[in-house]
C-alpha cells in the first residue's frame, strides 16, 4: 500500500493499512475455530451415526429373541438411546448453521478490507452498495437476509437480533436424522 499524495487521495495510509490488518486478525481467528470445531464435531458425528448403527443391531437382535421381562427392558433402553442420539446429531446439525455463519463473517471481512485497502473502491458508493449486495446474496436463510437489512436500515444490533430470531422461530428448519 502506498501512502496518500494529490493523485490517489485515501485516507491515512497507516490507518487503512492498521484498519486491514485488523480485520485480517479477525479473520484468521474465525477460521482457525471454524477449523478447529469442524474436526471435533465431525468426529462427533460420525461416533453418532455408529451408535446409531450399533444400537439398530442390538435391537434387532433383541426382537429375534423370545419376549421376556428383561428383552422388553433392553429394547427400551434402544429406543430410548436412539431418541438420545437423534436430539444430539439435531445439535450438530445447528453447529452446521453456525459454521455457515462464521463463513459469512470471514468472507465478508475479506471483502471489507479489500474494499478499504483499495482508495478508488473505499470512496466510492457504488463499490460498497455493490458489495453489501454481494454479502446478502450469500445468504440462504431468511433471518440472516432480515437481520441484515435492518442493520442497514440503522436499526441497532439487538432489534435486528430479535427480527433475525422471530424469523427463525417461523421458518421451517428441516432437519435430517439418520
Amino acid at each position: 500500500m502506498t501512502g496518500s499524495n494529490s493523485s490517489q487521495p485515501d485516507l491515512d495510509w497507516s490507518q487503512v493499512k492498521e484498519t486491514v490488518r485488523l480485520l485480517t486478525v479477525s479473520v484468521a481467528q474465525v477460521e482457525k475455530g471454524m477449523k478447529e470445531g469442524d474436526s471435533s464435531i465431525n468426529t462427533l458425528a460420525d461416533s453418532f451415526s455408529s451408535l446409531v448403527g450399533h444400537v439398530n443391531e442390538i435391537s434387532g437382535l433383541l426382537n429375534s429373541l423370545n419376549p421376556c421381562e428383561e428383552r422388553e427392558s433392553a429394547l427400551a433402553h434402544c429406543v430410548e438411546t436412539h431418541q438420545k442420539i437423534q436430539t444430539s446429531i439435531v445439535a450438530f446439525q445447528f453447529y452446521d448453521r453456525l459454521q455457515q455463519s462464521l463463513s459469512h463473517v470471514s468472507d465478508s471481512l475479506k471483502g471489507l478490507s479489500l474494499l478499504v485497502e483499495s482508495p478508488e473502491r473505499l470512496y466510492n458508493p457504488h463499490e460498497w452498495k455493490k458489495f453489501q449486495n454481494e454479502i446478502r446474496n450469500r445468504y440462504t436463510m431468511e433471518s440472516e437476509k432480515i437481520m441484515f437489512d435492518a442493520i442497514l436500515q440503522g436499526k441497532s444490533i439487538d432489534e435486528a437480533v430479535q427480527l433475525a430470531n422471530k424469523a427463525d422461530d417461523t421458518e421451517d428448519d428441516e432437519i435430517e436424522l439418520f
